[in-house]
């Protein structure tokens, strides 16, 4: 089957390919920083982006502020009043051109306003800015071609799927829209999410409910609180991000009926192909930008919409209005999506092979200390909303008997090293260290080591993976 070919232009993969390297960039180490050309879109402003920002900053604010430029007036406002709230300092938002909208701040602000770009995954693309820059008109994709196609593998109406910017952004949607209905009350997350994803409902709203061990007697506690009506939302992902646990769907949806609280489901991990979480969940929260785009050059996210759901005409009037009908994103974002998309299936299953083999492998290693894969950790949980065909995915992460030496591990390990998921190659990523360096004691407490390395396994020869990875154990 045929692959497209990534658009390195706009490609959203950062290489960091020693452990001394990680450390530096999450430092901000001039050695490190100065090479870095370009980085996830959220956490890294892509070359062509902060050209739009310097553009915008010369042509509407004033002297000693700064224009950040985000591609709709919600996002302005959201950002404006994030800022606001936690500064005493004045802003103002200007339209700029193609739907566009800039919040004009003060020097002092521009950290706060990128952690709003950063949670909420409101953004602009490197291709509507470059499209901007160089003043011509973008070559677009057809929204309903993209939702057709998504909805071959969700089993949902067109009109049930919500399109986004990101992935960061679709999370940050649903969260919006459910408490939009049960404002005063907080949010359950049920196990150890991805890092934005748990950080957006601590920072907006009324505050989480964290159980990162959805196990035993408080998950027994746990379901006992959401019947009884305590929540807005819960939230979880199937599996988790990166311990790979997978929660008991069924029995957390029966939870949320009995008690009327919307429950919100990410299946990014496994995906949709592999899964079936619809008929259990209200929402489905998917990062198009992993699994279903492939390449790592375009970000987008998804809602899916359970038209059974007690707050389906609610749902679907907040989301419809909050896309604009249906999607925001940008036009030439979603032709590259459409293209990408055409091997989705062959990606997944290439990885489930690869996935299964490379956890097998790693878990008869001597020097193996643990391995986290759907296959080995709450596999009941797991086939409860397995597909008939479907497998276990292509991601897994693991842990060395001997901690200290997944430095050397790492370092000599053969294979493509950064942050993200889901591409065709196979990405190693030293977890906890890009996603929790700051608090890598409390990660460790909630059971995710500092030492911890997971794999996005990808499409090449099983062998290939196998034995870049028998090198590396070599030292361990």
């Amino acid at each position: 089957m045929g692959r497209p070919m990534p658009d390195s232009t706009h490609a959203c993969a950062v290489s960091l390919p020693t452990w001394d390297s990680v450390i530096g960039y999450e430092e901000g180490r001039d050695r490190v920083m100065k090479k870095l050309e370009a980085g996830y879109p959220r956490f890294f402003l892509h070359p062509l982006v902060k050209r739009l920002f310097a553009k915008a900053t010369e042509e509407i604010a004033e002297t000693g502020k700064r224009a950040i430029v985000f591609p709709h007036k919600r996002a302005a406002q959201g950002a404006q009043r994030y800022v606001e709230r936690k500064l005493a300092v004045a802003t103002r938002i200007a339209s700029y051109d193609d739907g566009m909208q800039a919040l004009i701040v003060p020097e002092t602000a521009i950290g706060l306003a990128m952690e709003y770009w950063r949670f909420t995954g409101e953004i602009i693309s490197s291709r509507q800015a470059e499209d901007h820059l160089n003043e011509r008109e973008p070559e677009g994709g057809s929204t309903v071609i993209l939702k057709q196609q998504l909805a071959e593998y969700s089993g949902a109406a067109l009109d049930d799927h919500f399109i986004y910017e990101s992935g960061m952004a679709g999370i940050y949607a649903a969260y919006r829209s459910v408490m939009s209905l049960f404002p005063s009350k907080k949010t359950l997350q049920l196990e150890f999410p991805y890092v934005d994803a748990l950080k957006m409902q601590e920072r907006f709203g009324n505050g989480v409910v964290f159980l990162y061990d959805a196990d035993g007697e408080d998950l027994d506690a746990a379901v006992r609180r959401i019947q009884e009506g305590e929540f807005a939302a819960v939230f979880c992902e199937v599996p988790s991000n990166p311990l790979l646990r997978t929660v008991n769907l069924p029995r957390i949806s029966e939870a949320c009926r009995q008690g009327g609280v919307p429950l919100v489901v990410d299946d990014t991990v496994a995906t949709s192909i592999n899964l079936e979480v619809l008929p259990y969940a209200d929402l489905v929260t998917t990062s198009l930008t992993k699994w279903i785009s492939g390449v790592g050059d375009v970000m987008a996210g998804m809602i899916t919409l359970n038209e059974n759901s007690p707050w389906a005409k609610e749902f679907r009037s907040f989301l419809s209005e909050d896309t604009n009908g249906g999607s925001r994103l940008y036009t030439g974002d979603c032709r590259v999506l459409i293209s990408n998309m055409k091997s989705y299936r062959h990606r997944v299953e290439r990885s489930n092979e690869n996935g299964s083999l490379v956890a097998d492998y790693l878990h008869e290693h001597p020097a193996v200390g643990r391995v986290w894969y759907p296959k080995y950790n709450t596999p009941h949980e797991y086939r409860l909303i397995r597909r008939e065909n479907g497998g276990y995915g292509g991601l897994v992460s693991f842990t060395l008997k001997q901690p200290r030496k997944m430095p050397k591990v790492y370092d000599a390990l053969e294979l493509c090293k950064g942050p993200s998921l889901g591409t065709e190659f196979t990405l190693a990523s030293p977890y906890t260290m890009l996603a929790h360096y700051f608090e890598l004691d409390w990660a460790e407490a909630c059971g995710v080591s500092p030492n911890l390395l997971r794999l996005s396994v990808g499409i090449e020869e099983g062998e290939v993976i196998i034995g870049a990875l028998a090198r590396a154990l070599d030292l361990a």
